[in-house]
């Protein structure tokens, strides 16, 4: 538990360290590097292209010339500080490859509704109108950490886990649905009254990592265990997502990429019946999930994608001088 603390650490220090510096270099050294770096696309496989425009369109759905109001930021006065959150840090390292002219909104933390203004955001609501939310690869060094799973799907134990804050009622559904059922290890971190009864102690997560299932329950928006779950060795459980962010959990097929339960949970014991009596289907879906999220952690690919939903943004909006 203590070196997995200690491992998260060193990788926020290292996170802010390089952004901090990042920032104090010249914004013209990366506005020179913004065709080059556009350029790449051109020089890829037919079929990579496709898959990042794929991505592209996906965060960026404007398809509309569309005008932004006054109140849009002007990027010359976006500013690091060190004081600043992720968000600040991350939005920057896309932003300021851009002229000090261009304009956008964004809003920063968990945001659960559709902008009236096409905005960059970190998550959004998973729909079909859904077009003004423009996502970006934000608080990255939160939702995008994982870890070296050391342990075959084999060798785990045989229930299911998970740990976690209960401040939102579905959470707390979730505990007393599960909490005394003797194939599940779950319980509460928080200090809230409402879930005494579910608290226990607080389980790192190398510690999760040696149990085969492991829950994923959204918080207030996306929930930040799903990527490290799914690059390990250890299958997924979750009900049907409702957000999504730059992870595009609208596009994980359940049965596929995730054990999907009902969201009355009735079910539950069922399924991890289930796959504990055919575990060569959970390691299908264990491979399968593991093969999604290996794509995020291109850099040079992921700085791309970034670059050209910025790109996108600013084709597709006008702002008065």
């Amino acid at each position: 538990m203590k070196s997995g603390k200690n491992a998260y650490r060193a990788h926020k220090f290292m996170f802010y360290t390089t952004g901090l510096l990042g920032s104090l270099v010249p914004r013209i050294f990366f506005r020179h590097q913004l065709k080059p770096l556009l350029d790449e696309f051109d020089t890829l496989p037919s079929a990579e292209k496709e898959a990042i425009m794929e991505r592209v369109e996906y965060y960026n759905k404007l398809d509309d010339s569309t005008e932004i109001s006054s109140e849009a930021v002007r990027n010359k006065r976006f500013r690091i500080r060190a004081n600043k959150s992720t968000y600040h840090l991350d939005f920057y390292k896309v932003a300021r490859y851009f002229p000090k002219s261009s304009a956008y909104h964004y809003r920063f933390g968990d945001k659960t509704f559709i902008p009236d203004e096409p905005t960059f955001v970190k998550s959004r609501p998973i729909s079909d109108n859904n077009k003004n939310s423009v996502l970006l690869k934000l608080d990255s060094v939160r939702h995008f950490y994982t870890v070296n799973d050391p342990y075959s799907y084999k060798n785990k134990k045989d229930i299911l886990v998970w740990r976690g804050a209960a401040h939102q009622p579905h959470r707390q559904h979730f505990l007393a649905h599960c909490h005394d059922m003797d194939i599940c290890d779950v319980g509460a971190t928080d200090n809230k009254v409402e879930t005494t009864a579910y608290r226990k102690p607080f389980m790192s997560i190398e510690q999760q990592l040696e149990h085969k299932f492991i829950f994923s329950i959204e918080g207030n928006d996306v929930a930040t265990n799903l990527k490290w779950i799914m690059a390990s060795n250890s299958l997924c459980f979750m009900k049907q997502p409702i957000y999504e962010t730059w992870f595009m959990e609208g596009k994980l097929v359940p049965g596929h990429h995730y054990v999907e339960v009902s969201d009355d949970l009735s079910d539950l014991k069922e399924k991890i019946d289930y796959y504990r009596a055919h575990p060569e289907e959970a390691l299908n879906i264990i491979n399968n999930a593991n093969n999604y999220i290996n794509k995020f952690y291109d850099h040079r690919r992921e700085r791309l994608i970034s670059l050209l939903v910025f790109e996108r943004y600013f084709s597709r909006t006008t702002h008065s001088e």
